[in-house]
């Protein structure tokens, strides 16, 4: 389905209203008419699942490259699942797949080692 005919089916669905980013996050195939919005929701999903699995990995407690490849593959591939099948973008639009893969992928490593370090501290050290 094009583009032009989705914004307009959704602005019919809307009745015409905006909906913020985060609504329109959480319901499917929603049109994007700000990509940069949708990037946002990327890195900020990025974000949430960063911490999530930091702290689960603390808490477990998982080591090593083990845990950090693990971390890679569900932030991955839970993000491709959403852009691709729940939201149903064209992923030309936004640069390609691999653009999308990365959109905050290192903001959000870097935030899921310092949470899984923290609770692993907290919980497992003597």
């Amino acid at each position: 389905m094009n583009s032009a005919k989705r914004k307009e089916e959704q602005a019919v669905i809307n009745g015409g209203a905006k909906l913020s980013p985060w609504s329109k996050a959480l319901r499917a195939d929603a049109a994007w008419e700000d990509k940069d919005e949708f990037l946002d929701v990327i890195y900020w999903f990025r974000q949430i699942i960063a911490i999530i699995l930091g702290v689960i990995w603390g808490v477990v407690p998982l080591k090593g490259f083990v845990g950090i490849a693990i971390f890679c593959v569900i932030n991955a591939g839970v993000l491709y699942l959403y852009f691709s099948s729940f939201q149903q973008i064209d992923e030309e639009e936004y640069g390609g797949t691999w653009e999308l893969t990365k959109e905050g992928f290192m903001t959000s490593f870097a935030l899921f080692l310092v949470v899984w370090v923290i609770f692993y501290t907290a919980i497992h050290y003597d």
